[in-house]
């Protein structure tokens, strides 16, 4: 006999397993049958090539670079003061033009690539950008067209979308995993400046540095660049660089020659907590708050305020301040954008015009050789574009660049930013050393460091 209970069990299974056996179909076509992504890496693979790298060390290469078939055909044996680096790039267009990791080609003194059918070219480096972690590089293949990888944009991705890795890990050939989109914009510490990283469960290895990201469209969505583990070997856990920032690489603003120059905010501000976005009666913790606006800056003259509150940056959203650094980085100099703000309770747009930080003032880079604190000490003053090279938010005043090897009195260290020097406020470099021979210890000064404000003092 049946119990009611369990017949009640069963009028509700059945009709939903009937339903999923109706949605299984089996497969009755070659293609259905041999499901692979065999069209996509025929595509993408022959764009990732070898990256081979040697500069004067006093470390030799890795076991794992060693047992390179390839490795052992560039450099004989014994060769230990060459240090030599073993990673992956990425051909981005028909005439050789190769994108890879700055990491991977740092100090080298020459550069190979391999493509993927073995040939051997000698490569020129054409941009190193130690913020972004990118660099390019410039094959000649005497006019031949080779193969190359398109740009995605790395905003079309999804997380979940399905994703293949491909690069040379440690140094045993071109290998292809697989993996899917673990999450976009993920704030990584110690990779470079701009810390929006796609994640991935890709298998990525040392050696993958440099190579491709590739979404199923057989397109470059990214560069992989670092994987989390603990022993040295993929966890699942891999970062990529957005193609977005590759883009702002390749193509450097008008007339900057081999420099990469990036927008100017001109504003600082920091991440909305919880907290502040009760008070600012916003719906969720977003955006990135302004603190301050450089007057006359670009964020000043589109009309940005403090208490404001970055939410967009062209109709793409932002959770965070680095969210912001983020979008700037990947827009060109000289452009338009639309700033999408929260102010006094309500969404407004500003347009904002995208300049490069300026050199003003000059920095006057200065050795101080008047006896006393300041002996040995070399100073600057600090301007937007001075201030974006050494990745401070501070624009104006005195930054110390270097200290002699014995210190100083003042126990100052570099990055050290001087507001005033016994008790007189330092606005510049000029008055710093107008100011010194009228000084006698004992010394007092006030500076900034890594966002602290520090009294020294010294005889």
């Amino acid at each position: 006999m049946i119990r009611p209970s369990l017949v009640l069990v069963l009028i509700l299974v059945l009709p939903i397993a009937a339903r999923a056996a109706d949605t299984r179909v089996v497969p009755v076509t070659v293609q259905q049958v041999q499901l692979s992504y065999a069209p996509v890496v025929r595509k993408a693979a022959p764009a990732v090539v070898n990256v081979y790298t040697r500069a004067l060390s006093d470390v030799g290469a890795s076991a794992a670079v060693r047992r390179d078939p390839a490795y052992r055909r560039f450099f004989a044996p014994g060769e230990d003061r060459l240090g030599h680096s073993l990673g992956s790039g990425v051909l981005v267009d028909p005439n050789g033009t190769i994108v890879t990791n700055q990491h991977v080609i740092q100090d080298a003194g020459s550069i190979v690539i391999v493509l993927s059918d073995r040939r051997e070219f000698d490569a020129d480096l054409v941009r190193s950008d130690e913020r972004t972690d990118l660099a390019v590089l410039k094959i000649n293949a005497g006019g031949e067209a080779l193969p190359y990888l398109p740009l995605k944009d790395s905003d079309d991705l999804e997380v979940g979308d399905i994703v293949l890795a491909i690069g040379n890990p440690f140094g045993v050939g071109q290998t292809v995993t697989s993996g899917i989109v673990s999450a976009l914009g993920r704030a990584v510490d110690g990779i470079n400046d701009y810390r929006s990283f796609i994640q991935t469960d890709a298998a990525i290895n040392p050696g993958n540095s440099g190579g491709a990201l590739v979404s199923l469209d057989g397109k470059l969505a990214g560069i992989n660049t670092a994987l989390y583990s603990e022993g040295g070997g993929s966890v699942g856990i891999g970062f990529a660089i957005p193609s977005d920032l590759v883009h702002s690489v390749l193509a450097p603003s008008e007339g900057s020659g081999h420099r990469i120059l990036r927008p100017w905010l001109g504003a600082s501000g920091h991440t909305v907590t919880a907290g502040a976005a009760r008070k600012l009666g916003l719906s969720r913790p977003s955006g990135m708050l302004i603190d301050d606006v450089v007057r006359s800056g670009p964020a000043a003259e589109a009309g940005l305020v403090p208490g404001d509150v970055i939410l967009s940056i062209d109709h793409k959203p932002v959770a965070d301040e680095d969210g912001v650094r983020y979008r700037f980085a990947t827009l060109p100099v000289g452009a338009t954008a639309k700033l999408g703000i929260w102010r006094a309770g309500e969404e407004r747009d500003l347009d904002i015009h995208l300049i490069a930080p300026p050199e003003t003032p000059p920095r006057k880079v200065t050795q101080i050789r008047t006896t006393g604190p300041f002996l040995g000490v070399t100073v600057a003053n600090l301007s937007p574009a001075l201030a974006d090279e050494l990745h401070t938010d501070e624009v104006t005043g005195v930054i110390v660049l270097d200290v002699p090897r014995g210190g100083t009195h003042l126990r100052l260290l570099a990055g050290d930013e001087l507001l005033n020097l016994n008790g007189q406020p330092i606005a510049d470099v000029g008055q710093l050393q107008t100011l010194l021979p009228r000084l006698a210890p004992p010394w007092r000064a006030t500076i900034r460091r890594d966002g602290r404000t520090l009294r020294l003092a010294g005889n």
